[in-house]
């Protein structure tokens, strides 16, 4: 005897060998054995064989019309059998009831299961919408084959004009637009975003890097609403010396100004003058809420994206030709020993006379020049006497790095520029520890060391920038706190980056801080918008670290696409590049970090040429071989940790020690690894990544 039967919401059929009660020992076609319960059974036969009758009842069943079938089914619940008799008749065998049970159970459309042999017709209402879907579902099916086929024969189909990037970055997976995609690219054996490029969906490999960073981090847009600063208080008193900035020419936020003026006795008086948007702007207004979403200004080669819309930066840029709000530091300096005899803190109105660009004066103001008194240029004066300062400002630092067991921070690193016009692109070096880069550099560190001292005197918390060094512990990460420590790395007690509210959330907070300190004095830790132990502070710290690391990993992978589309766009079969360590190599025209598979072991600095085999501008990548040696180190070249510093130990783990040297010029490390531009401790001290000009370090992803 053979039985047709359900099992685990299936239908098989078997040869029954034995009997005991209500259960019964069954073999199936290809041998297994079950044991099968006499409820679960629903046909028991002879004729045809189990296997036979299967393959029969398969072949029955897609003959029977569905729509009929329903006609003919009662509308109350009825057992299979009695539907077999009405539609095959009387005489129907075990071949066409099983059919009849295929059927049913595999149009849950048209039929409800209503237990073992039992079923119900759907009523006609919802018979007739999910027909409708179906049919839906049919056309959709079809419309998704001929995108998928258009895919593949590489054209892009009317309906996905305008939607790659959206399919490609933020996608709706159940839309037939991205299963078409999905479909095509795994029939071609390529990526999407890949087959999106050869179809023309997507401009460039450019667009989809940006398009990425641009929906995770600003999937409003990076547009503002409309938005006032607040009125400056009316009684700033106005400071009496006219002050300058030194910025890169495409420079439009400037936060850092200076002035000097010539005192009796051999004295000097040094005016730090940063931009002030804390004396227009209040914890909790429309501009905080946008500074606090933000936290920073992006910067990528050609392109950023600022933290305060561009009324408030207009509003607060020490744009030289009036009067700008500032906070500012002043030191009164001894010329004969260059030390800090006095400093005050001021709220006031600084008069910016010129906004002076690196690009022009650091090819006249060297040196050399300096030490002759030679050349013609605006500031000449006040360059002069500012030039003694920093450089012992900067030996003070190192002093206080040695008593920290830390070497000595080495001039001289390659700074790059990225000008980008349209799909070009300019890359330009610059040679770092320039005079006025030293000038910007120590004045930025001192004012950022001397305003956390001023936070911690009077109880006031801040946001400060911490490094220590343990014995054996490696390089160590700059961390973020609001307490004063060392930043042993700068060779200086305290560092509160002060410098940058324009570009800063954590810049802006400190100078909002360090404003109750100068209105308020010792009453400034019970007025100031942050309180001690306030928690609203410990997430600004946290939300800043973690976005202001995001932001980073994009400038730096878009550094390095631009870097491979200079190679494509010069045309170039044959790079020289230096070793840095093991397979690692850096390209000499460009800040490019590259792995070469078969390098060989060389040592540090060796010159290799390097044939470039290909360039993958959409997975940022470019493939390089080893061509021939040019020459070694000699016995007189830089030890690894005294070469010019990007490199941190390896590529691949380099983006969080190389980031806080990339930013603030710090040495990621306990000194070891990156020595910046001397003295280069800030962004905006060391002529950093602002309005498309970017630092030198490029990591391979």
């Amino acid at each position: 005897m053979n039985v047709f039967f359900e099992e685990s919401g299936g239908l098989k059929a078997g040869s029954v060998l034995s009997r005991q009660g209500d259960a019964l020992q069954v073999e199936l076609p290809g041998g297994r054995r079950a044991k099968v319960r006499a409820k679960d059974v629903l046909i028991e036969f002879d004729k045809p064989s189990a296997a036979e009758l299967l393959h029969e009842a398969d072949a029955c069943a897609q003959q029977i019309d569905l729509d009929f079938l329903w006609e003919c089914a009662p509308a109350e619940e009825f057992p299979f059998v009695a539907l077999a008799g009405e539609y095959f008749g009387e005489h129907s065998g075990p071949v066409e009831r099983a059919a009849l049970v295929l059927r049913m159970q595999g149009a849950p459309v048209y039929f409800r299961r209503k237990g073992r042999g039992q079923f119900q017709r759907a009523p006609e209402e919802q018979l007739k919408m999910a027909l409708a879907a179906l049919e839906r579902k049919r056309q959709q099916a079809l419309v998704q084959a001929e995108y998928e086929e258009e895919l593949k024969a590489g054209r892009l189909p009317e309906a996905l004009r305008g939607k790659a990037l959206t399919l490609l970055t933020k996608p709706d997976k159940n839309t037939i637009e991205y299963k078409a995609l999905e479909g095509a690219a795994a029939a071609r054996g390529i990526s999407q975003a890949r087959l999106m490029l050869e179809c023309g969906g997507i401009a460039s490999a450019r667009a989809l890097h940006e398009a990425k960073f641009l929906s995770e981090y600003f999937p409003h847009g990076t547009g503002f609403p409309a938005v006032t600063p607040g009125p400056v208080p009316e009684d700033l008193p106005t400071a009496h010396a006219p002050a300058f900035s030194i910025d890169d020419i495409t420079t439009t936020e400037i936060d850092d100004a200076f002035s000097v003026e010539v005192l009796e006795d051999d004295r000097v008086r040094v005016g730090v003058h940063i931009a002030a948007p804390a004396l227009g702007i209040v914890r909790g207004d429309a501009v905080d809420a946008i500074a606090r979403a933000r936290l920073s200004t992006v910067y990528m080669p050609g392109d950023k994206i600022t933290m305060l819309p561009d009324e408030v930066v207009e509003a607060f840029t020490l744009k030289e030709g009036g009067l700008r709000p500032a906070l500012s530091l002043y030191i009164i300096v001894n010329r004969a020993t260059q030390e800090i005899v006095a400093s005050e803190t001021r709220a006031e109105l600084v008069y910016v006379k010129s906004n002076l660009r690196h690009n022009t004066l650091d090819a006249e103001v060297t040196e050399e020049a300096l030490a002759a008194g030679s050349g013609e240029y605006p500031h000449k004066e006040e360059i002069a006497l500012l030039w003694p300062l920093a450089q012992a400002l900067f030996e003070k630092r190192q002093a206080a790095r040695a008593g920290y067991g830390l070497r000595r921070e080495v001039p001289g690193n390659t700074d790059y520029n990225f000008y980008v016009d349209g799909e070009h692109v300019s890359i330009t070096p610059r040679r770092r520890g320039s005079p006025l880069d030293l000038i910007v550099a120590e004045l930025a560190i001192l004012a950022n060391s001397t305003w956390g001292a001023l936070l911690h005197d009077h109880g006031v918390p801040g946001i400060y920038r911490t490094q220590r060094t343990f014995a054996a512990a490696g390089p160590k990460r700059t961390r973020m706190q609001t307490s004063a420590a060392p930043h042993e790395g700068l060779g200086v007690a305290q560092y509160a980056w002060s410098t940058s509210p324009l570009r800063r959330y954590v810049d802006l907070v400190n100078q909002w801080q360090l404003i109750a300190c100068v209105q308020h004095g010792v009453a400034a830790k019970l007025v100031a918008p942050f309180k001690p132990k306030d928690a609203d502070l410990f997430a600004v710290v946290q939300g800043f670290d973690d976005t202001y690391t995001a932001y980073a990993d994009h400038q730096r992978r878009m550094e390095y696409f631009w870097c491979l589309r200079w190679l494509t766009q010069e045309n170039k079969k044959e790079v020289v590049a230096a070793v840095v360590k093991g397979d690692l190599v850096r390209l000499e025209e460009v800040p490019l970090l590259l792995h070469v598979p078969g390098l060989g072991v060389h040592a540090r600095g060796t010159r290799i040429v390097l044939e470039v085999m290909a360039v993958d501008e959409l997975t940022v990548e470019a493939s390089v071989r080893p061509i021939r040696v040019l020459d070694a180190p000699g016995a007189n070249a830089l030890a690894p940790e005294e070469e010019e510093g990007e490199f941190v130990e390896s590529a691949d783990a380099s983006a969080e020690s190389e980031e806080e040297a990339r930013a603030e010029g710090e040495e990621a490390g306990d000194g070891a690894d990156r020595p910046e531009a001397a003295g280069a401790a800030d962004d905006e001290a060391s002529t950093d990544a602002q309005d498309g000009t970017t630092q030198p370090t490029q990591v391979a992803p």
